[in-house]
Parts: structure tokens; sequence; C-alpha cells
């Protein structure tokens, strides 16, 4: 009995090993890994001259009186809702006012961000209206799923922002549901936050309770939200995301200008035209918020994927988006601002060897890339259908992965581990020697997810796969979750914000 009482301590103790921590939470990653360059000036020249070609000769649909006005006033050529703009006129706005890189404040200041430059964020997963787990299966998202996700994201030290719609409360009505979202945001994580654009007024209603977090002459000189605002491709921006844009930009609050692009449906089907339709979105997206307001902060973003010629399916993980998004980062690298793309993308249904190969796939291509902004690092299933919880666990130990190789080499007198060599000399092994003792504990990552041991030992401790491995360290995480402080007068006037707001009008679905 004592016997079999030890081998189960010591599995146990072997357990809560492994699902200790192995990466230290740092606010956002510096990359000291150079980005990977897939094409030459010439090419990426050809592609920019593309783009002004588009924005010349075809122009860009504003579905938005007020975006048409102020390009008229700007001396471009509109042309009921198309407009045409001179070459390099997009591109000159942009550079002459829009920053290289700028801070995201978060309500613990140890939190904030950097985007922009050497630095990369990686965000979880966006706008998924279903959740699975092993327990329940796939369902209809709810608020204690977001806020579950949320929760997630906080302590989970690969992760450096709380993200934005992580899943799509549908318990909640439409027109409320964004207030219980950025309040769950607030309360439940002190990382940095995205803001609601489903509507110009539920815009107003993010940068309303961020002011009562930050205080209104902080929110006016610092930039506290960033906001995803996606093109509707091929070529047309509606009044909803300008209307969403407009506010941010107004308020000096960022926003990540983004096509949302499935190539041969919504873009050519080759990866130099995708390329070239991407760029022009963009620019005309940033120009514009850069008419709103010089100086505001914009996040040049794609996200760029493939359908299947056989059923029109969004595909995923596959060669030709990832060579977009190298592609686009150059791009973005040479217009001068931040880029957002990459996540752990994928179309399988269920977190499987396809929802890995996928996954894996793009995220190491935004890695590698140099994306600044990553959204959609953890959680995707489904093709965005679906925001899996053992998924979300498995992608968060890859972005810790992705943390650790970016920090590069140490060449160090450490690193270099001469006095190691000495000390063991030929045909002896490191075990021992006193280099190996005071690096092993951080030597090399440690995933809380994977399973590297014998046969024997796995087979004792249950036979688990990686989806239950992963199933089981979420309910620890939720269970361990502790909330960050938040000032309790902040709380009830958020609280009360939040309850005359929601009693003046009528619930509605829409």
């Amino acid at each position: 009995m004592n016997d079999r009482r030890a081998k189960r301590g010591g599995r146990d103790a072997r357990r809560a090993a492994r699902n200790r921590p192995q990466t230290a939470q740092t606010p956002f990653i510096v990359r000291n890994v150079p980005c990977y360059d897939l094409l030459h000036d010439e090419a990426l020249e050809l592609i920019e001259n593309n783009a002004e070609v588009i924005l010349n000769e075809i122009g860009i649909e504003f579905r938005d009186r007020d975006a048409l006005t102020r390009w008229k006033a700007a001396g471009a050529s509109v042309d009921g809702e198309r407009v045409r703009f001179e070459r390099g006129m997009c591109r000159k706005i942009v550079q002459d006012s829009a920053p290289a890189q700028f801070t995201q404040h978060a309500r613990n200041p140890e939190r904030s961000v950097i985007i922009g430059g050497n630095n990369t964020v990686l965000v979880p997963a966006y706008g998924s209206p279903f959740v699975r787990d092993l327990d329940k299966g796939r369902r209809y998202a709810t608020i204690e799923d977001f806020r579950n996700f949320v929760k997630l994201a906080y302590v989970s030290p690969g992760l450096h922002h709380s993200g934005g719609t992580v899943c799509e409360p549908v318990d909640l009505p439409v027109n409320k549901r964004h207030y219980d979202m950025v309040y769950n945001h607030i309360k439940y994580s002190d990382k940095p936050f995205m803001g609601s654009v489903t509507a110009p007024e539920r815009a107003a209603d993010t940068v309303a309770m961020a002011r009562l977090v930050f205080g209104e002459e902080f929110v006016a000189n610092n930039t506290v939200i960033i906001s995803l605002i996606n093109a509707n491709s091929p070529m047309v921006w509606d009044d909803t995301m300008l209307g969403a844009l407009r506010v941010y930009a107004e308020n000096n609050q960022a926003t990540v200008v983004s096509p949302f692009i499935l190539a041969g449906a919504m873009s050519p089907v080759t990866v130099a035209g995708t390329l070239a339709q991407i760029l022009a979105e963009a620019l005309a997206g940033m120009a514009f918020a850069q008419l709103v307001h010089p100086g505001a902060p914009v996040v040049f973003g794609t996200f760029a994927s493939s359908i299947s010629m056989q059923s029109g399916a969004p595909t995923f993980g596959s060669p030709e988006p990832s060579l977009v998004l190298y592609a686009a980062a150059q791009l973005a690298r040479r217009l001068g601002v931040p880029f957002r793309s990459g996540g752990g993308l994928c179309a399988a249904k269920i977190a499987d060897a396809q929802a890995a190969y996928e996954s894996a796939n793009t995220l190491q291509t935004a890695m590698l890339a140099g994306v600044n902004f990553m959204l959609h690092t953890t959680g995707w299933l489904e093709g965005g259908l679906t925001m899996g919880y053992e998924k979300f666990v498995m992608d968060a130990d890859q972005a810790a992965m992705i943390q650790v190789f970016l920090q590069g080499v140490d060449l160090s007198e450490n690193g270099q581990g001469l006095e190691a060599i000495r000390e063991v000399g030929p045909g002896n092994h490191f075990l021992g020697c006193a280099h190996t003792q005071a690096n092993f504990e951080t030597a090399f990552y440690r995933s809380p997810v994977a399973d590297n041991n014998s046969f024997e030992q796995w087979e004792s401790e249950g036979a688990k796969d990686a989806n239950q491995r992963a199933n089981e360290l979420c309910k620890q995480m939720l269970a361990d979750y502790q909330a960050p402080e938040l000032d309790p007068a902040i709380d009830e006037s958020l609280l009360a914000f939040m309850a005359e707001r929601k009693a003046s009008v009528a619930d509605s679905n829409v």
C-alpha cells in the first residue's frame, strides 16, 4: 500500500511539474530572430504598382456619406460610392501621419503592449458563435463561455492580449451584448482588449467604458483600445465598419484595417493578384482613418485564405495563403505600419491531426513573417465558427513556444556552454555536470500538454490523448484562476453605466 502511494505521489509530482508554466509572462515578444523575406524588391514594387492601378483605375467603394465627403474634400475622384485616387495618394496619406508603432495601454501598466517594430503580440481567436469541449460537445456560445475564455487568455503566459469577441454570447441580446463583453474583458483580465465594431454606437460605448477605467484625459492622449475593421472584399468598405473606424480614429484609438479574403471567391486565385487587392483595400482604409484623425494608430491587417475549387468551402493551412502572408508582411514593412495576420487557423471540426497541421502551418508562417499583432492565435476551429476549449489550451502551448523561439540564440557566456564541454570532456555525458544542473529547469521548453514519457508510464496514467490532457489542463486553469484586482469604484461605475444604457432601449436581435 505504501509503495502504491509513493508511486502515485511520484506520478502526481511529475504531472504537476509538467503542468507548471515554462514560459515567463511577458507583456509582448521582442523578436531577436530576423523576418523571412519572401520576395525581392522588384517583385514588391510590381505588386505595389498593381495596387495603385486598382486604386486609380478601378477604385474602392465607400458606402458611407461622411467618407465620400471626406474623400472629395481630400481631392479624390468620387463617382457615386466609387472613389478613385491619384497614384500614390493613399500611400502618402498613410506614410505622412500613421505611426510606425504604438503602445496599447492595459489597465495594468505592466501588461501594456507595443504594436509594431520588432514586437509580436499574440491574441486569442475572434468571433465564433459556437464553442466546443469534450464534455458538452458543440453548442452555441454563452456569456459564461466568453468569460471562461477571457480567464484562459489571462492565465496563459504565451498570450499577451485579452482579445475581442473571443466567442459570440448568443444568450444576450445583440444590441446589448457588447456591454457585457467589454466589461468581462475589463473585470476578468488586466491585459489589453479589443472594442466592439458591430455599430458605431457600440464603438462609442466601448470608448465611454474605457474612459471610466482609464480616465477621460488619459484616453484622449493614449491608445487603450484596438479594434478589428474588416473590408467587405472585394474592394468595398461598408458603413458599419467605416462608422466604427471613425469613432475609434476620432478618439485616437487603434484599428486593425483588414481585408477579409478567401482567394478564388473574394480575390483572384493567384498570390500576386490577391496581394495587390489586399494592399489596395488596406491602403484605402488606413488612409481614411488618417483623414478622420491624422496620427490615428492603424494596423495593416490581412485575413487571406483560399477556397476549395471543388466545393467552394474555405481551406486553411495550405501553401498559397502562407505565400500571401509572407509577402503582405513585407509590404507592410515597406509602408511603415504594423502588420496583423496569422493565427491557429484550421477547417477541422475538432482538435485532431488536421487541426494541428493546418494551425501549425499558419502559426509558423506568421511567426517567421514578422506579424506584429497575431489575431486568432488560440482556439480556432471549423473555419472560425467554433472556439474550442481544448484547442485553446493546445494553441496556447504553441504560443508559448513561439515566444521562446523568437528570443533567438543565447550567445552569453552561459549560452556558449564551453565550461560544460571542458568539464565533461570526450566520451562522457552532460547530465550531471555543473552547467546542466544550473540550467536544467529552464534549458528546454516543457509543454504542459504533450506527453513525452514511456509507453508504460503513459498507459499507467490513463493512456490519455492530447485532447483529454488539454481538457484536464483547461479545467485546472479555470479552477486555479484568480481575478486581477479592479478598483471597486471603477467596477461600480461600469455596472451603473451598463445598467442605465441597457434600460434605455428594448432588447433587439439586430
